[in-house]
């Protein structure tokens, strides 16, 4: 992460973005904080076809960090309910190896809002 926090009074391009949900935003606002550059949404990939070749299924993982070359999914639902979006991320890394991409599980979410004084707004 980068040594210079961002001023508080710059506009932040967590505050222009409309996300899917509050630990998404939180997290943007991290990113914006420690002045990491990120885009939201910014690739889907197509993931399942049928016989014929049309795409039946896509993955687009939450945030892309260029300067890290990294794609990040943030998972906050219930965990009986992340089985569909783990076969998603599984199959991602399998059609796609040369992609690098983490999972933030809802135990790395509240970690994260905790050590960073954050309220958790998961849902």
């Amino acid at each position: 992460m980068s040594a210079e926090p961002a001023s508080p009074d710059e506009l932040r391009q967590s505050d222009t973005v409309r996300f899917a949900h509050a630990s998404e935003r939180q997290f943007a606002q991290l990113l914006d904080f420690y002045g990491i550059g990120w885009d939201y949404e910014p690739t889907s990939f197509a993931i399942d076809w049928d016989a014929h070749g049309n795409v039946l299924q896509r993955f687009t993982p939450d945030f892309y960090l260029p300067q890290y070359d990294l794609y990040i999914e943030i998972t906050t639902l219930n965990q009986k309910l992340v089985t569909k979006k783990n076969r998603k991320v599984r199959r991602l890394r399998e059609r796609y190896p040369e992609i690098r991409g983490k999972v933030f599980y809802q135990r790395d979410y509240l970690s994260l809002v905790t050590k960073y004084g954050q309220e958790d707004a998961s849902g």
